[in-house]
């Protein structure tokens, strides 16, 4: 009696155990709609951490209770201390990487939310929380008012300081090309070798191999790439890459 007593104690203890472990798995989608404070948090930290490793792909928009922590982080100092610091590594990386030789020697910069912000937009127009209507997006574009992210402007200037030549492959419509170089220019921008923005051709592509294939068009006119530095992984994959890639941080949108 004693012995089933001890048995059936330690079944009940094992699935209290089990239940309890259950509460605390941040991931679990059956309870993220009960989460608050620290951890609904620690959820919408875990899921942007996880868009920058792109295990996240794909989303349309932010998780309804994570537009708010999103739109804190992309507006706060710790993003403009995200940028910098990849920024930097951008930077040592340049300080020693490259015999640069025959005018040949390429760095490849996007453009939105790498040299100018569109974060003005989306805080307008809820933070990624709402699907990106395009029409809407290329009417504020047209405008020529993004601002600079100071940090990779400084490092734009840099780079092309040093003799890289600079282009800058966007996913913007050949439509918007005035608008682009206005605003870049406004911004501080200037002196690129060139601009690539998709045409009607490049439409339907996508992003990733659009984007492939221009590096692949500057590596038959001779360039060799030795870097890139964007905001989407589209901005990276695919064939041919460059020598090192440099991520900065974006959990608003998700280009493919």
């Amino acid at each position: 009696m004693a012995r089933s007593t001890l048995s059936l104690l330690s079944l009940v203890i094992s699935l209290l155990i089990g239940l309890g472990s259950a509460d605390w798995n941040i991931l679990n989608y059956q309870n993220k709609k009960v989460l608050s404070g620290s951890s609904l948090k620690n959820y919408c930290e875990s899921w942007r951490i996880n868009v920058e490793l792109n295990n996240i792909r794909e989303f349309e928009v932010v998780p309804q209770e994570c537009i708010e922590y999103i739109g804190k982080y992309m507006k706060s100092t710790q993003y403009k201390a995200d940028i910098l610091r990849a920024v930097e590594e951008c930077q040592l990386y340049v300080s020693s990487c490259c015999n640069l030789k025959d005018g040949k020697d390429a760095w490849i910069f996007d453009v939105d939310d790498t040299l100018i912000s569109t974060v003005p937009y989306f805080k307008k127009h809820g933070f990624g929380g709402i699907k990106v209507n395009i029409t809407s997006l290329e009417g504020w574009m047209k405008q020529s008012k993004a601002p600079a992210l100071d940090h990779t402007l400084g490092l734009f200037h840099e780079i092309k300081g040093k003799g890289f030549k600079v282009f800058l492959i966007s996913t913007r419509r050949e439509s918007l090309r005035d608008a682009t170089v206005d605003n870049l220019i406004k911004e501080g921008y200037h002196g690129w070798a060139g601009l690539v923005l998709r045409d009607l051709q490049d439409e339907n592509k996508h992003v990733h191999k659009y984007k492939a294939e221009a590096r692949k068009r500057l590596v038959n006119e001779g360039y060799r790439i030795w870097g890139i530095i964007g905001d989407q992984w589209s901005s990276f994959d695919g064939t041919p890459s460059a020598k090192r890639t440099f991520k900065l941080p974006n959990s608003l949108y998700y280009i493919s």
